[in-house]
């Protein structure tokens, strides 16, 4: 365990973190959380969402302040009940990936049955082109709802895309088996995996304690490459009517990430934890 630590030059017993928004262009209060988590707060990385209504304000955000770490945030999924956003493709050119409207599938299962290896290249390596013509430097690739993962064709032309743009590529294990990827059968033995991946879970939302489980994160971080990924937001009438009817994630959610990231306790939590921060800037061009 912990072998990539010396590849990527660092002590192999070193406790590293990522603090990572997702998200970002999604809304107009995603992205005004997300800059303030950055700006105030101790998230030192994001991601953003290219076919989304707010990609321009995020992505010029971005441009201006490339002193803070960005990625692409691939999406092949909309979720959403009365939110609906497709392609950065006409619909016509990738028309496995859209439903009868011209929008990406809700869920994963829909992707999977009805995705074409093709489309999906087509429009994640447009999804990239975009920010890249846009002026975007983005420092990675990761994926909205981990949707490259619900076949190995897919998760292929993920990872192809990585070696493409030479940019790293987050992969966990715990999300591909989330997702239902074998892993031993779709890592090889060049790919470095994320050693922990942490992110907040809908019993302790539930239950009021999506706070604490943050704190625990920090005060018992272990050795390794490690990811927290928070989803930042307002609770305001914006992220409620996006959000509605959806059990992870919703507008309160994601303003008590918002909250805890910003937080005393947060930082304080953070120096005291011995964690060496780090960017996808940091990791280069290899696979991760």
């Amino acid at each position: 365990m912990n072998q990539h630590m010396s590849k990527l030059g660092f002590l192999e017993k070193s406790k590293l973190l990522i603090i990572h928004a997702d998200d970002a262009g999604l809304s107009h209060s995603e992205n005004r959380a997300t800059i303030e988590a950055l700006q105030n707060g101790i998230v030192n990385s994001y991601s953003i969402m290219v076919p989304c209504p707010w990609f321009y304000e995020m992505a010029t955000f971005a441009k201006n302040n490339p002193q803070y770490d960005n990625g692409i945030h691939l999406t092949l999924t909309c979720e959403w009940e009365n939110f609906r956003f497709g392609p950065v493709l006409p619909a016509s050119e990738v028309p496995s990936l859209v439903d009868e409207n011209g929008h990406f599938f809700k869920d994963r299962d829909s992707l999977k049955k009805n995705a074409v290896a093709d489309d999906v290249w087509r429009e994640l390596n447009a999804q990239i082109e975009t920010a890249l013509n846009f002026g975007l430097y983005p420092t990675h690739i990761d994926s909205h709802m981990y949707s490259i993962a619900v076949r190995s064709d897919i998760f292929k032309i993920y990872k192809n895309l990585g070696e493409e743009y030479n940019l790293p590529v987050l992969i966990s294990s715990e999300m591909m088996e989330a997702v239902g990827l074998d892993v031993e059968v779709n890592i090889d033995d060049n790919d470095i995996l994320i050693d922990k991946l942490h992110i907040g879970k809908k019993e302790d939302f539930d239950n009021g304690k999506l706070k604490d489980y943050y704190a625990r994160v920090f005060d018992n971080l272990s050795v390794g490459l490690n990811v927290l990924l928070l989803h930042p937001a307002f609770d305001d009438n914006e992220m409620k009517g996006i959000t509605i009817n959806h059990k992870n994630f919703g507008a309160k959610w994601r303003q008590m990430d918002l909250d805890y990231f910003t937080s005393q306790d947060c930082k304080l939590r953070l120096k005291k934890s011995n964690v060496k921060l780090i960017t996808w800037k940091d990791i280069g061009g290899t696979k991760v």
